[in-house]
Protein backbone atom coordinates (compact mmCIF):
# COMPACT_ATOMS: atom_id res chain seq x y z
CA UNK A 1 0.00 0.00 0.00
CA UNK A 2 1.35 3.60 -0.92
CA UNK A 3 -0.08 6.71 -2.21
CA UNK A 4 -0.92 7.51 -5.66
CA UNK A 5 -2.53 10.10 -7.71
CA UNK A 6 -4.00 10.53 -10.86
CA UNK A 7 -5.34 13.51 -12.97
CA UNK A 8 -7.25 14.08 -16.39
CA UNK A 9 -7.82 17.18 -18.49
CA UNK A 10 -10.61 15.87 -20.67
CA UNK A 11 -11.64 13.22 -22.86
CA UNK A 12 -12.57 13.61 -26.55
CA UNK A 13 -11.67 13.51 -30.30
CA UNK A 14 -8.30 14.79 -29.81
CA UNK A 15 -6.28 14.65 -33.23
CA UNK A 16 -3.13 12.77 -33.88
CA UNK A 17 -2.30 15.82 -35.89
CA UNK A 18 -2.17 17.73 -32.34
CA UNK A 19 0.33 20.30 -33.11
CA UNK A 20 3.63 19.55 -31.22
CA UNK A 21 3.07 23.43 -29.79
CA UNK A 22 -0.29 22.69 -28.22
CA UNK A 23 0.04 19.52 -26.97
CA UNK A 24 3.24 20.45 -25.01
CA UNK A 25 1.33 23.39 -23.40
CA UNK A 26 -1.63 20.69 -22.25
CA UNK A 27 1.01 18.09 -21.42
CA UNK A 28 3.06 20.45 -18.97
CA UNK A 29 -0.07 21.39 -17.17
CA UNK A 30 -0.55 18.34 -16.49
CA UNK A 31 3.33 17.86 -15.17
CA UNK A 32 2.98 20.88 -13.19
CA UNK A 33 -0.16 19.66 -11.22
CA UNK A 34 0.70 16.08 -11.24
CA UNK A 35 3.72 17.73 -9.25
CA UNK A 36 2.10 19.83 -7.14
CA UNK A 37 -0.01 16.75 -5.80
CA UNK A 38 2.70 14.11 -5.50
CA UNK A 39 4.84 17.20 -3.47
CA UNK A 40 1.43 17.34 -1.41
CA UNK A 41 0.70 13.24 -0.86
CA UNK A 42 5.00 13.19 0.29
CA UNK A 43 4.14 16.32 2.70
CA UNK A 44 1.54 13.80 3.86
CA UNK A 45 -1.34 16.13 3.06
CA UNK A 46 -4.68 14.54 3.10
CA UNK A 47 -5.96 13.34 -0.29
CA UNK A 48 -8.86 15.61 0.18
CA UNK A 49 -6.49 18.76 0.45
CA UNK A 50 -4.41 17.03 -2.42
CA UNK A 51 -7.40 17.33 -4.66
CA UNK A 52 -8.59 20.71 -3.16
CA UNK A 53 -6.01 22.45 -1.05
CA UNK A 54 -7.16 25.28 0.37
CA UNK A 55 -3.56 27.01 0.55
CA UNK A 56 -2.22 28.46 -2.45
CA UNK A 57 -1.06 26.23 -5.44
CA UNK A 58 -1.39 22.91 -3.69
CA UNK A 59 -4.85 22.75 -5.24
CA UNK A 60 -4.56 20.10 -8.35
CA UNK A 61 -7.71 20.79 -9.75
CA UNK A 62 -7.61 24.45 -8.78
CA UNK A 63 -4.43 24.93 -10.47
CA UNK A 64 -6.43 22.93 -13.87
CA UNK A 65 -9.06 25.59 -13.18
CA UNK A 66 -6.99 28.73 -13.90
CA UNK A 67 -4.88 27.53 -16.92
CA UNK A 68 -7.28 28.61 -19.84
CA UNK A 69 -6.63 25.24 -22.05
CA UNK A 70 -9.18 23.18 -20.11
CA UNK A 71 -12.49 23.81 -19.80
CA UNK A 72 -13.21 24.38 -16.28
CA UNK A 73 -13.41 27.75 -14.53
CA UNK A 74 -11.37 30.56 -16.77
CA UNK A 75 -11.45 28.70 -20.06
CA UNK A 76 -14.93 26.88 -19.20
CA UNK A 77 -17.07 26.51 -22.75
CA UNK A 78 -20.05 28.58 -23.30
CA UNK A 79 -23.82 28.21 -23.15
CA UNK A 80 -25.73 28.52 -26.30
CA UNK A 81 -26.40 32.13 -24.91
CA UNK A 82 -22.88 32.38 -24.51
CA UNK A 83 -22.26 32.53 -21.16
CA UNK A 84 -19.88 30.60 -18.66
CA UNK A 85 -22.24 28.11 -16.53
CA UNK A 86 -19.27 25.88 -14.64
CA UNK A 87 -20.14 23.05 -12.17
CA UNK A 88 -17.93 21.01 -9.76
CA UNK A 89 -17.66 18.31 -7.05
CA UNK A 90 -15.30 16.92 -4.48
CA UNK A 91 -16.15 13.60 -2.05
CA UNK A 92 -13.76 12.22 0.81
CA UNK A 93 -13.87 8.25 0.22
CA UNK A 94 -13.61 7.61 4.31
CA UNK A 95 -16.71 9.98 5.46
CA UNK A 96 -18.34 10.03 2.10
CA UNK A 97 -18.95 13.76 2.83
CA UNK A 98 -19.45 15.55 -0.57
CA UNK A 99 -20.20 18.83 -1.51
CA UNK A 100 -21.29 20.21 -5.20
CA UNK A 101 -22.27 23.31 -7.51
CA UNK A 102 -23.35 24.17 -10.73
CA UNK A 103 -24.74 27.17 -12.76
CA UNK A 104 -21.81 28.90 -11.45
CA UNK A 105 -20.62 32.42 -13.54
CA UNK A 106 -18.61 34.31 -11.08
CA UNK A 107 -16.89 31.94 -8.63
CA UNK A 108 -13.46 32.03 -9.80
CA UNK A 109 -13.06 28.39 -8.41
CA UNK A 110 -15.97 26.22 -8.11
CA UNK A 111 -13.85 23.55 -6.48
CA UNK A 112 -13.21 25.45 -3.83
CA UNK A 113 -16.80 26.47 -3.08
CA UNK A 114 -18.09 22.94 -3.34
CA UNK A 115 -16.01 22.16 -0.38
CA UNK A 116 -17.19 24.55 1.70
CA UNK A 117 -20.87 23.30 0.75
CA UNK A 118 -19.51 20.05 1.99
CA UNK A 119 -17.81 21.63 4.75
CA UNK A 120 -20.13 24.61 5.77
CA UNK A 121 -23.62 23.64 5.25
CA UNK A 122 -26.09 20.57 5.85
CA UNK A 123 -26.42 20.41 2.12
CA UNK A 124 -24.80 18.71 -0.70
CA UNK A 125 -25.58 20.58 -3.70
CA UNK A 126 -26.20 24.08 -4.41
CA UNK A 127 -27.14 25.51 -7.71
CA UNK A 128 -27.20 29.22 -9.95
CA UNK A 129 -28.03 31.52 -7.66
CA UNK A 130 -27.73 29.95 -4.33
CA UNK A 131 -25.02 28.70 -4.57
CA UNK A 132 -23.62 32.28 -5.52
CA UNK A 133 -25.22 33.82 -2.97
CA UNK A 134 -23.75 30.98 -0.31
CA UNK A 135 -20.19 32.34 -2.41
CA UNK A 136 -20.79 35.91 -1.48
CA UNK A 137 -21.53 34.56 2.11
CA UNK A 138 -18.53 33.06 2.65
CA UNK A 139 -16.26 35.26 1.17
CA UNK A 140 -14.95 33.19 -1.90
CA UNK A 141 -13.08 35.00 -4.46
CA UNK A 142 -15.53 36.51 -7.36
CA UNK A 143 -15.21 38.07 -10.71
CA UNK A 144 -16.91 39.41 -13.40
CA UNK A 145 -18.42 36.76 -15.46
CA UNK A 146 -16.83 38.12 -18.35
CA UNK A 147 -13.12 37.05 -17.02
CA UNK A 148 -14.65 33.54 -18.10
CA UNK A 149 -15.23 33.68 -21.96
CA UNK A 150 -12.16 33.61 -24.15
CA UNK A 151 -11.87 34.21 -27.80
CA UNK A 152 -11.33 30.39 -28.51
CA UNK A 153 -14.64 29.69 -26.82
CA UNK A 154 -16.79 32.65 -28.63
CA UNK A 155 -15.50 31.38 -32.12
CA UNK A 156 -16.01 27.20 -30.57
CA UNK A 157 -19.39 28.39 -29.83
CA UNK A 158 -20.22 29.91 -33.46
CA UNK A 159 -18.76 26.65 -34.81
CA UNK A 160 -21.08 24.60 -32.81
CA UNK A 161 -24.10 26.66 -33.42
CA UNK A 162 -23.25 26.53 -37.15
CA UNK A 163 -23.19 22.77 -37.07
CA UNK A 164 -26.30 22.75 -35.01
CA UNK A 165 -25.17 20.93 -32.30
CA UNK A 166 -23.90 20.31 -28.94
CA UNK A 167 -20.95 19.08 -28.66
CA UNK A 168 -18.23 17.56 -26.15
CA UNK A 169 -15.56 20.72 -26.47
CA UNK A 170 -12.69 18.67 -28.21
CA UNK A 171 -15.19 17.81 -30.98
CA UNK A 172 -14.12 18.66 -34.26
CA UNK A 173 -16.67 20.82 -35.80
CA UNK A 174 -18.10 20.85 -38.87
CA UNK A 175 -17.80 23.16 -40.81
CA UNK A 176 -18.18 24.83 -44.91
CA UNK A 177 -15.07 27.06 -44.40
CA UNK A 178 -12.29 24.58 -44.38
CA UNK A 179 -9.63 27.37 -43.78
CA UNK A 180 -11.96 27.45 -40.09
CA UNK A 181 -12.19 23.75 -39.76
CA UNK A 182 -8.38 23.48 -40.22
CA UNK A 183 -7.67 26.06 -37.59
CA UNK A 184 -9.87 23.80 -34.72
CA UNK A 185 -8.36 20.75 -35.81
CA UNK A 186 -4.99 22.49 -35.08
CA UNK A 187 -6.29 22.63 -31.39
CA UNK A 188 -7.58 26.14 -31.11
CA UNK A 189 -10.31 25.03 -28.87
CA UNK A 190 -10.59 24.13 -25.12
CA UNK A 191 -10.16 20.78 -23.15
CA UNK A 192 -12.78 19.35 -21.36
CA UNK A 193 -13.92 18.61 -17.59
CA UNK A 194 -10.33 18.27 -15.43
CA UNK A 195 -10.39 16.02 -12.26
CA UNK A 196 -7.91 14.40 -10.06
CA UNK A 197 -8.34 11.65 -7.28
CA UNK A 198 -5.83 10.51 -5.07
CA UNK A 199 -4.95 7.77 -2.25
CA UNK A 200 -2.72 8.15 0.74
CA UNK A 201 -0.26 5.62 2.63
CA UNK A 202 -2.91 4.42 4.77
CA UNK A 203 -5.68 4.04 1.89
CA UNK A 204 -7.73 7.25 2.75
CA UNK A 205 -9.32 8.44 -0.52
CA UNK A 206 -10.74 11.41 -2.57
CA UNK A 207 -12.13 12.72 -5.68
CA UNK A 208 -12.91 16.22 -7.21
CA UNK A 209 -13.55 17.29 -10.89
CA UNK A 210 -14.73 20.61 -12.49
CA UNK A 211 -16.05 21.39 -15.63
CA UNK A 212 -17.47 24.00 -17.79
CA UNK A 213 -20.16 21.67 -19.44
CA UNK A 214 -20.75 21.57 -23.26
CA UNK A 215 -20.41 23.60 -25.94
CA UNK A 216 -23.45 25.27 -26.91
CA UNK A 217 -25.79 23.66 -24.03
CA UNK A 218 -28.84 25.29 -22.97
CA UNK A 219 -29.15 27.70 -20.22
CA UNK A 220 -29.25 25.83 -17.16
CA UNK A 221 -28.41 22.62 -18.34
CA UNK A 222 -26.41 20.24 -15.80
CA UNK A 223 -24.33 17.24 -16.56
CA UNK A 224 -22.53 14.63 -14.90
CA UNK A 225 -19.75 16.08 -12.98
CA UNK A 226 -21.82 17.73 -9.88
CA UNK A 227 -23.95 14.49 -9.71
CA UNK A 228 -22.59 12.32 -7.11
CA UNK A 229 -21.87 8.61 -7.91
CA UNK A 230 -22.17 9.66 -12.46
CA UNK A 231 -18.82 12.29 -12.59
CA UNK A 232 -17.42 12.10 -9.07
CA UNK A 233 -17.27 9.43 -6.50
CA UNK A 234 -15.15 8.55 -3.61
CA UNK A 235 -15.36 5.42 -0.99
CA UNK A 236 -13.14 3.33 1.16
CA UNK A 237 -12.35 0.95 -1.96
CA UNK A 238 -11.85 3.85 -4.41
CA UNK A 239 -11.99 7.48 -6.16
CA UNK A 240 -12.85 7.89 -9.68
CA UNK A 241 -13.51 11.37 -11.58
CA UNK A 242 -14.75 11.16 -15.30
CA UNK A 243 -15.04 12.95 -18.35
CA UNK A 244 -16.76 12.98 -21.63
CA UNK A 245 -20.28 13.49 -22.67
CA UNK A 246 -22.15 14.34 -19.36
CA UNK A 247 -25.69 12.49 -20.58
CA UNK A 248 -23.61 8.99 -21.01
CA UNK A 249 -21.98 9.29 -17.78
CA UNK A 250 -25.33 10.03 -16.06
CA UNK A 251 -27.21 7.05 -17.55
CA UNK A 252 -23.84 4.66 -17.15
CA UNK A 253 -23.46 5.76 -13.30
CA UNK A 254 -19.73 5.59 -14.52
CA UNK A 255 -18.13 6.53 -10.96
CA UNK A 256 -20.30 4.69 -8.73
CA UNK A 257 -20.35 1.59 -10.75
CA UNK A 258 -16.82 1.26 -11.16
CA UNK A 259 -17.03 0.94 -6.83
CA UNK A 260 -20.16 -1.52 -7.24
CA UNK A 261 -18.22 -3.57 -9.29
CA UNK A 262 -15.26 -3.92 -6.60
CA UNK A 263 -17.60 -4.24 -3.64
CA UNK A 264 -20.27 -6.53 -4.84
CA UNK A 265 -17.90 -8.81 -7.54
CA UNK A 266 -14.91 -8.20 -5.96
CA UNK A 267 -12.93 -6.83 -9.53
CA UNK A 268 -9.76 -5.09 -9.26
CA UNK A 269 -10.05 -1.47 -9.84
CA UNK A 270 -8.78 -2.27 -13.25
CA UNK A 271 -10.99 -4.39 -13.87
CA UNK A 272 -13.73 -2.63 -12.84
CA UNK A 273 -12.81 0.68 -14.84
CA UNK A 274 -12.52 -1.25 -18.18
CA UNK A 275 -15.82 -3.35 -17.56
CA UNK A 276 -17.59 0.45 -17.27
CA UNK A 277 -15.80 2.39 -19.68
CA UNK A 278 -15.78 -0.31 -22.44
CA UNK A 279 -19.11 -2.06 -21.69
CA UNK A 280 -21.51 0.72 -19.99
CA UNK A 281 -20.96 3.65 -22.05
CA UNK A 282 -20.95 4.29 -25.90
CA UNK A 283 -17.99 4.09 -27.54
CA UNK A 284 -16.39 8.06 -28.02
CA UNK A 285 -18.14 9.21 -24.99
CA UNK A 286 -16.24 8.20 -21.68
CA UNK A 287 -12.91 8.11 -19.92
CA UNK A 288 -12.25 8.24 -16.05
CA UNK A 289 -9.34 8.55 -13.43
CA UNK A 290 -9.04 6.02 -10.54
CA UNK A 291 -7.13 5.42 -7.79
CA UNK A 292 -7.98 2.36 -5.22
CA UNK A 293 -7.01 2.34 -1.22
CA UNK A 294 -4.12 -0.25 -1.95
CA UNK A 295 -2.62 2.11 -4.38
CA UNK A 296 -3.77 0.87 -7.21
CA UNK A 297 -4.38 3.64 -10.94
CA UNK A 298 -6.08 3.09 -13.67
CA UNK A 299 -6.68 5.59 -16.75
CA UNK A 300 -9.44 4.19 -19.44
CA UNK A 301 -10.99 5.91 -22.01
CA UNK A 302 -12.97 5.07 -25.59
CA UNK A 303 -12.41 8.11 -27.02
CA UNK A 304 -9.77 9.02 -29.28
CA UNK A 305 -7.45 10.49 -26.65
CA UNK A 306 -7.66 12.33 -22.75
CA UNK A 307 -5.11 14.44 -21.28
CA UNK A 308 -4.16 12.73 -18.56
CA UNK A 309 -1.35 11.82 -15.83
CA UNK A 310 -0.57 9.83 -12.85
CA UNK A 311 1.89 9.09 -10.36
CA UNK A 312 2.43 6.55 -7.29
CA UNK A 313 4.60 5.90 -4.63
CA UNK A 314 6.56 2.88 -6.01
CA UNK A 315 7.99 5.34 -8.77
CA UNK A 316 5.39 4.74 -11.31
CA UNK A 317 4.36 8.00 -13.03
CA UNK A 318 2.76 8.59 -16.56
CA UNK A 319 1.58 11.54 -18.56
CA UNK A 320 -0.45 10.70 -21.82
CA UNK A 321 -2.67 11.52 -24.13
CA UNK A 322 -3.70 8.57 -26.69
CA UNK A 323 -3.54 4.98 -26.19
CA UNK A 324 -0.16 3.49 -25.75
Amino acid sequence: MGWAIALHGGAGDIPLSLPPERRQQREAALRHCLQIGVAALQAKRSPLDVVEVVHNYYQIVRELENHPNFNAGRGSVLTTNGTVEMEACIMDGNTKKCGAVSGLTTVLNPISLARLVMEKTPHIYLAFDGAEAFAREQGVETVDASHFVTPENIERLQQAKEANRVQIDYTQPVSKDMKKETATADGDSQIGTVGCVAVDGQGNLAAATSTGGLVNKMAGRIGDTPIIGAGNYANSLCAVSATGRGEAIIRGTVARDVAALMEYKGLSLKEAAAYVVGECTPKGTAGLVAVSATGEVTMPFNTTGMFRACASEDGFSEIGIWAN
